[in-house]
């Protein structure tokens, strides 16, 4: 038995020398180390042999195998050396090459707009005011001087979520405008009896049962504006909202403001800024009419004025509600709505 061991070291060394890859080393692994190898065939032949000659053998079988084991491992090496040799031969780098620039990421083109919005309120000095997106139908209606029996209360314009209660159920808000009452009743708590003026912008998102079509959707961005203090009047408004259309499209920009309605201001108007198309001649933008609306406004309703905490009497205010989309729309003449929220990196790429 041990000529036989010599014989099959000596043999699978030889072998081992002429692997030349790493699948004929694991077929060279498999035939001297494996389960059937014959080295495993002599460990099950020790059984038959003298107790003389077995402590002798058994060392043998386990040299053996250990020599093995370390021309596997120096077989491995040594293969795993040549290839990345012959890599470095096949496959040279040039290291004066420019790397490869990271991509960068970039702002949402409707983030850009809220900050620039931001921005310019900053200037006349606002300040952001952040409100909850699930409001309670007291902070989104009531309060807001919505009237019981308003259409905008209905199941089926609102999304009505779990909770609150029967006469105070909970809802994803409609608009910023219930920031205002938050607002102000903050503001109003440092002093009831003499509270200060309030210059803030709203941002955040709204949520409403829409048809989602180009000019709509169930989701969308506002930045809601309320300023109230003494002796504020509508030239306020109009020369603060004039101003904005100036700096945010350009200095030479025309406005005019249409009488409307909204339950939370009295009285209210629409602002129209000069179509930047055709230059107020009339074009498919602007339907024609040389106008494009970009928000609405008003004088705040003493309810809602009351409501927050300040006396009608004595203070009055301005607020105004903008939608980004629709003022990103008319920036760069987008048509979709829903370019927005596809995420389209071919349209998000280009702000």
């Amino acid at each position: 038995m041990l000529a036989e061991l010599d014989k099959i070291h000596k043999g699978a060394l030889a072998a081992a020398a002429q692997v030349i890859d790493q699948a004929g080393l694991e077929e060279w692994r498999s035939q001297y180390l494996g389960k059937n190898a014959v080295l495993t065939q002599s460990l099950k032949q020790l059984g038959g042999l003298s107790a003389e000659e077995r402590p002798q053998a058994g060392q043998k079988i386990n040299q053996v195998k250990q020599a093995l084991e370390a021309a596997f491992e120096e077989r491995k090496a040594a293969l795993q050396a040549d290839k990345l040799q012959q890599a470095l031969d096949t496959e040279r780098l040039d290291v004066t090459l420019p790397g490869r620039a990271m991509p960068l990421g970039r702002l949402h083109p409707i983030t850009q707009t809220l900050r620039r919005i931001n921005a310019i309120f900053a200037e006349m000095g606002f300040q952001v005011y952040r409100s909850r997106d699930v409001e309670t139908d007291e902070y989104n209606f009531l309060l807001l001087n919505f009237p019981p029996n308003h259409p905008a209360r209905e199941m089926q314009d609102s999304f009505y979520v779990e909770g609150g209660s029967a006469d105070n159920p909970l809802l994803m808000r409609t608009h910023t405008s219930a920031g205002q009452i938050h607002a102000m009743r903050e503001f109003s708590a440092e002093s009831p009896e003499n509270p200060p003026p309030v210059r803030i912008v709203l941002p955040g998102m709204c949520y409403r049962y829409e048809q989602v079509s180009a000019r709509s959707e169930v989701q969308f961005t506002q930045v809601e504006g309320l300023a109230v203090g003494e002796d504020i009047t509508f030239g306020d408004l109009k020369g603060t909202l004039t101003d904005f259309a100036r700096r945010f499209f350009n200095a030479d920009v025309r406005t005019r403001f249409r009488a409307s309605h909204f339950p939370f201001t009295e009285p209210s108007a629409e602002m129209d800024v000069e179509c930047f198309v055709c230059g107020g001649k009339g074009c498919s933008v602007c339907k024609h009419s040389g106008w494009l609306e970009i928000l609405g406004s008003g004088m705040v309703h003493p309810n809602v004025l009351r409501n927050g905490g300040y006396d009608p009497e004595r203070y009055s205010g301005f607020a105004f509600g903008m939608g980004p989309e629709r003022l990103t729309m008319l920036r760069y003449r987008i048509e979709d709505i829903r370019y927005f929220w596809r995420n389209d990196l071919r349209f998000l790429e280009q702000f």
